[in-house]
């Protein structure tokens, strides 16, 4: 089993990218999924959010409203890493608990985990190999823009939370030119996949 790490920032096309691999036939694990999961009403980091940012980041229905929630940990950092410490240890419960279920079904599997924060939290040993989803800056800021219908000083802020995207490329194993048409990127991605089978399949041979 070869356990890949795929980040990138926002905006930079990582979910396609994700996707492509997903149909290259490279089993998915997505950290914004997970982390949904983890927060679910009831559940220990939902519990310890309410407690901490009080009732306004929550919906009527008391499930988490991600969107007042980032505006508070986007503003100061001593909150986000709050919320980081939160989550992200259940978050790496589920991650472990589906990776054993992967390779039982096939150990030889590539499995690509879909991760935002995987160098700003330090987990780069974590992984065989690392991709980044690619774009400049100021395409994330623009796609950011259109898609969330945020402003430019909001997008700024998410930007800021994170390590630049070319600070990022110097540490990835493989990078993918998300600015590029579909077709291209889904080149890219067949080129890196057959890489990585390699991989898996010397480790099944030894």
């Amino acid at each position: 089993m070869v356990i890949v790490g795929l980040t990138g920032g926002i905006g930079s096309g990582k979910s396609t990218v994700a996707d492509m691999f997903k149909d290259e036939g490279a089993y998915i694990i997505d950290f914004d999924i997970l982390s949904r999961i983890v927060v679910e009403r009831g559940k220990p980091a939902w519990e310890k959010i309410v407690k901490y940012f009080g009732p306004h980041v929550l919906f009527p229905d008391e499930s988490i409203n991600r969107a007042a929630l980032g505006r508070v940990i986007f503003a100061e950092e001593k909150s986000r890493k709050t919320l980081e410490g939160f989550v992200h240890p259940m978050i790496l419960k589920e991650r472990d608990k589906l990776i054993e279920e992967i390779r039982d079904e096939n150990p030889s599997s590539v499995v690509i985990i879909d991760f935002p924060l995987l160098f700003e939290l330090g987990m780069n040993e974590d992984f065989d190999k690392i991709i980044l989803a690619y774009v400049p800056r100021d395409v994330q800021i623009k796609r950011v823009m259109e898609r969330d219908g945020l402003s430019m000083e909001d997008v700024e802020k998410r930007l800021n939370a994170q390590m630049p995207i070319d600070e990022k490329k110097n540490l990835s194993d493989y990078i993918i030119n998300a600015e590029r048409a579909f077709g291209d990127m889904r080149d890219q991605v067949k080129k890196v996949i057959y890489r990585l089978n390699k991989i898996a399949e010397k480790g099944r041979a030894n």
